[in-house]
């Protein structure tokens, strides 16, 4: 079992002020893979002090600097993107190829978007032609705790830290005590990249620990945080004592509205998505919205797909789904299950316990319910495993006021070979982001919600502008 109880502390590997052990599981066979230390006040408080003083001489150093240094990341993280890949499909389950390419790759493709957008990004510049001697001035806005998830770790690291880093921002990572293990390592990619002592800290611990501390410590600037609504609800009013800057990320119950002149791999696309990372991404598509003309062959088809789904291993290698990533969710998902069978959702793919020749490890069928509703409890909360919840409609109209009926805002999806019905659902959709006929959203694209999929946008140039400050200036000197 791997021993990790060291805390990246002011550019250097410190052991806790406290021993706190706390055991990593792993999901695909239910035994602890590595031991980490949760942290204490006093750690929060160091790595906070560390990054405090670090920030004057970060924020000064140049910008082309501070970009020169994100590209040695990017170097460092090429190479060592196996150890990435295999702490990941350890620790929280993503299958071996599938954490290669997609884990592994979102970050690398994050980081070199982050410096696309900073070498055009103009960190000062004129108001405008009306006002030669004004000045806006793009500052950093201190000390910023990064608090990320378990489910796409390497994605929401890099979208914090690429940002943070570029916008002159001290930062505490405080990982996901279920997957901390590949943000150890990416400590150390940040210690090799040459990033000045301070700049980038690393603590472990939970929510209720060393995240409440980040989000209430009065010199923490901002909380960028990555998680459950709930969760950030929590931030937010701990954050509010001290008026800090938050970013939230949080929760989705997306809708992938499917109309009957769709192509004809629309429901198949569909229904793979929502099987990705075995259904645990904020922005998944679990509620597939179909036009009663094709709904039953569409009910037909998914059917089949969840079928072909096949289950396995984290760590064999191969096209499979790997296990949820504790027994804490594998009992809720069970749960919603249960509750989509007892309010009387048509069961036609997968269902409850584990699949077929699995009797231990946190594996979940991949299931289908179709005939439900938008009042059922599968279409109102996030389960964040690969169930999907099938809901015939009729007209656009009645398409968007499902669709929009939901305490959510993050991602939808359209499938229509109509361009003009395309354009209307993408304006009067109430997300922050929506994807068309299975095309996803380019290089340097914002990702982030609207209502209770929380606030800010992360990626390109919207990713570093939630790390900065503006500053207005009259008087400029003009030579």
């Amino acid at each position: 079992m791997l021993e990790k109880r060291e805390f990246y502390i002011n550019g250097k590997w410190v052991a806790p002020a406290v021993a706190n052990d706390f055991h990593v599981i792993n999901p695909s066979t239910e035994e602890p893979c590595a031991v980490i230390s949760l942290g204490s006040e006093a750690d929060t408080n160091a790595a906070v002090a560390a990054a405090k003083a670090a920030f004057p001489a970060w924020m000064a150093t140049p910008v082309a600097e501070r970009i020169a240094l994100v590209e040695k990341l990017v170097e460092v993280y090429s190479r060592r993107g196996e150890d990435l890949a295999q702490a990941m499909s350890l620790e929280m389950g993503a299958p071996i190829d599938m954490s290669r390419t997609q884990q592994v790759g979102a970050g690398i493709w994050h980081l070199k978007n982050f410096l696309t957008a900073a070498k055009n990004f103009e960190f000062e510049r004129p108001l405008g032609d009306h006002a030669p001697n004004d000045r806006i001035i793009y500052e950093a806005v201190g000390v910023a705790a990064l608090i990320t998830p378990w489910n796409w770790p390497m994605n929401q690291v890099t979208l914090k830290v690429g940002a943070a880093a570029i916008a002159g921002c001290t930062m505490i990572l405080k990982p996901s005590e279920q997957s901390p293990l590949n943000a150890m390592v990416f400590a150390e990619l940040m210690d090799e990249a040459g990033f000045p002592a301070g700049v980038f800290n690393l603590v472990n611990g939970d929510g209720v620990g060393v995240g409440s501390q980040l989000s209430g410590h009065p010199d923490v600037d901002m909380v960028s945080f990555t998680g459950s609504t709930r969760a950030g609800i929590a931030i937010s009013k701990n954050a509010a004592e001290t008026l800090k800057k938050v970013h939230l990320e949080l929760g989705g119950k997306g809708a992938n509205v499917i109309f009957a002149d769709a192509d004809d791999k629309a429901v198949k696309r569909g229904v793979l998505h929502m099987m990705n990372n075995t259904g645990q991404s904020c922005n998944a598509p679990s509620r597939m919205l179909v036009q009663r003309p094709i709904y039953d062959q569409a009910v037909e088809t998914a059917a089949e797909v969840a079928k072909s789904v096949t289950v396995g291993n984290a760590l064999d290698e191969g096209r499979h789904i790997g296990p949820v990533v504790n027994e804490l969710q594998w009992n809720k998902i069970q749960g919603l299950i249960q509750k989509g069978i007892d309010e009387g959702a048509r069961l036609v793919a997968g269902g409850l316990g584990r699949p077929e020749g699995f009797n231990k490890g946190y594996f979940v069928r991949p299931t289908v319910f179709a005939d439900a509703n938008n009042q059922m409890t599968i279409a109102r909360e996030e389960i964040f495993g690969p169930v999907l919840t099938m809901i015939p409609f009729d007209t656009e109209e009645e398409a968007i006021e499902i669709a929009n009926d939901t305490p959510y805002g993050l991602t939808n999806y359209v499938q229509t070979q109509d361009g003009a019905r395309a354009n209307r659902m993408a304006r009067v959709l109430r997300s922050g982001m929506v994807e068309m006929n299975g095309k996803s959203r380019s290089a340097g694209s914002p990702f982030g919600g609207m209502k209770q999929s929380g606030k800010g946008r992360e990626g390109g140039v919207w990713g570093l502008e939630d790390f900065l400050e503006v500053k207005a200036v009259g008087g400029w000197a003009t030579e």
